[in-house]
């Protein structure tokens, strides 16, 4: 285990999934509101989605992350701001007679439309999805070149790129760009399991995927829905720092709905302690994960 364990809250995610959980936040107001209820009950990094305040859609708008990002510089928070970069990577089919035009659902846009966020606003993170696969229904697509293009302008903008993977695969691509000198050392890697079609959340592939990481790497992990908890606890205890939070999974235990952000955070912290482990502070997630 790691002397302190950083746990980061997935506030609200990419997904048109807002009316399966009223906790679920929606406008700026209510992601900041969401982030500084996690920062109390332990979260040290906020990673942050956006979504369309009318219609809870996931968005990509400018404006709704620079609310956030002033809404949490006003109110003090020592949050570490953690900014997606994985909306528009989404590809569906549009059908039998021609597959290679994008269908519904599709939001697959240009490297540079993905990080312009990131390049206007320079939160301390962003991540970086190293990762085409079959998620769920759609194709979450990042090819080599799209990757490698998003990987220099955030590069650019002094922004630590988090690099998520989600199957061992992944992995040997990122391990390849930090060789070509498109991360900077040292990196910051976070395992998403259990999406479907992804790796599975079980504690076989954590202990593989982290056997794959260079040496003293700090890195993260979290399972998604059911596996929230459990993931938490077996990333913890195999040495890495936690994720939780309503992106991911939006029941508090079978049956019953999280009535916030702030409530995982809490059973979090209590899994990290019950197994012998302490919470780090935003400060110390900046020193542990060497954002300057």
């Amino acid at each position: 285990m790691v002397t302190k364990t950083v746990i980061t809250c997935a506030l609200t995610g990419g997904m048109e999934n807002a009316h399966m959980n009223p906790a679920i936040p929606v406008t700026p107001a209510q992601i900041v509101q969401s982030a500084l209820e996690a920062e109390r009950a332990g979260a040290a990094i906020a990673h942050i989605h956006v979504r369309d305040p009318k219609t809870a859609k996931p968005s990509m708008e400018l404006s709704l992350y620079r609310d956030v990002m002033e809404g949490l510089k006003q109110a003090n928070s020592k949050l570490v701001i953690n900014l997606t970069t994985g909306a528009g990577a989404r590809y569906a089919p549009g059908g039998v007679d021609d597959p290679s035009a994008p269908g519904e659902g599709t939001t697959l846009t240009s490297p540079e439309n993905r990080v312009v966020h990131i390049e206007e606003l320079q939160p301390e993170v962003c991540t970086l999805d190293i990762a085409t696969l079959n998620f769920g229904e759609y194709v979450f697509m990042n090819t080599p070149e799209h990757l490698r293009q998003m990987a220099r302008r955030i590069r650019k903008t002094g922004t630590k790129p988090e690099l998520e993977v989600f199957e061992p695969g992944h992995l040997r691509l990122a391990l390849k760009m930090i060789e070509d000198g498109l991360i900077d050392p040292p990196p910051m890697f976070q395992l998403c399991l259990g999406i479907p079609w992804g790796a599975p959340a079980t504690p076989e592939t954590v202990l593989y995927m982290k056997s794959m990481l260079p040496e003293n790497t700090a890195w993260s992990g979290f399972g998604i829905a059911a596996t929230q908890f459990p993931m938490a606890a077996q990333v913890c205890i195999a040495g890495g720092h936690v994720r939780v939070g309503l992106e991911d999974n939006i029941y508090l235990s079978r049956g019953v709905l999280a009535s916030s952000n702030a409530v995982l955070v809490e059973r979090a912290v209590t899994i990290v302690e019950a197994v012998g482990g302490h919470v780090a502070s935003p400060d110390e997630a900046r020193e542990i994960f060497d954002l300057g």
